[in-house]
């Protein structure tokens, strides 16, 4: 979020606004914990992971009281308008402030990648590169050792981190929310494996997934009869959420700040701002969060068809 941020205050600066940032996120808005941002308080933070204004979850905030009070601190502050990055319950209280006809602009920041309106959230590239790498390392241990892994990567609602770093590491089966499987046919996909000779057995399992990650491990142990791996399970947790920004999520948040200020300047509110295709798209916020992304069923298949 930091390229976000960056972004954000210097595309501002260049429009001739003055611009705050909002620690804590809710909870600082609260709070009142607001912080001038200038050029130089942006300067260096491009290459690092999470945001200098922090973040943290507030629960007062979902509420009517909670919201009006936020809207007070702004007014207060003196704000005119409020960009907000971040996923489905951050988009929810910036679309509780405009239904208070305050001016704000979404901008999609969360690894799940389960918004719609953008073929993709802040954050997804560096969090998949990060599970790939961690499949990657694991399989030559899987290898060597003649195991099956299971990786338990996020995801509690929508799959599409275990699936494309599933795909993209090769795994043998992919698990998501979306799709329950029988546990047998892990199981015969494990049988198949030993047949065929395969050294290993990677399983990627989104946290969501029906049967999850630490049941499907237990599963693999109990089976003798198809496969003679030792099962190990993974859970690769907040390690997602962190480390340096790749490139592309670096040029994607860039893009995307530029994009809400630029929206601001036009006075167009209620919208997030996304990438569709190569090309940013604007959606009404309201209409983000009353869908959820879905998985692309063909990648799904494609995952099952080349785990051969």
């Amino acid at each position: 979020m930091n390229a976000c941020v960056r972004a954000v205050v210097r595309e501002g600066l260049d429009e001739g606004f003055e611009v705050v940032g909002v620690r804590r996120a809710y909870a600082g808005l609260l709070d009142g914990d607001f912080q001038p941002l200038n050029a130089r308080s942006v300067g260096g933070i491009l290459r690092h992971g999470g945001t200098i204004l922090q973040s943290a979850r507030c629960d007062e905030f979902k509420t009517p009281e909670g919201v009006r009070r936020g809207l007070e601190h702004l007014q207060a502050e003196g704000i005119e308008a409020l960009v907000v990055i971040g996923g489905d319950g951050s988009l929810r209280g910036a679309q509780d402030l405009h239904k208070l006809d305050y001016p704000v602009i979404g901008v999609p920041g969360t690894i799940d990648n389960d918004l719609v309106g953008t073929d993709e959230a802040i954050g997804v590239d560096t969090a998949l590169n990060t599970a790939l790498g961690a499949i990657d390392r694991l399989k030559d241990t899987a290898s060597a050792l003649g195991r099956a892994f299971v990786v338990e990567v996020m995801g509690r609602n929508c799959g599409y981190l275990a699936l494309m770093a599933g795909i993209a590491g090769g795994a043998e089966v992919v698990l998501v929310p979306e799709v329950p499987i029988d546990g047998e046919r892990v199981l015969d996909e494990l049988g198949r494996t030993h047949r065929r000779g395969k050294p290993h057995f990677i399983a990627v399992v989104a946290e969501g997934a029906t049967p999850n990650g630490r049941e499907l491990a237990e599963l693999i142990e109990s089976s003798t009869e198809r496969g003679n791996f030792e099962a190990r399970l993974t859970i690769l947790g907040h390690v997602q959420r962190g480390g340096s920004p790749t490139a592309r999520d670096r040029l994607l948040a860039s893009r995307l700040g530029s994009a809400a200020v630029k929206r601001i300047k036009e006075g167009i509110f209620g919208e997030m701002a996304g990438l569709v295709a190569g090309k940013i798209e604007y959606t009404a916020i309201a209409d983000v969060i009353s869908q959820r992304r879905q998985i692309d069923k063909e990648f799904y298949e494609l995952s099952w068809v080349l785990a051969m």
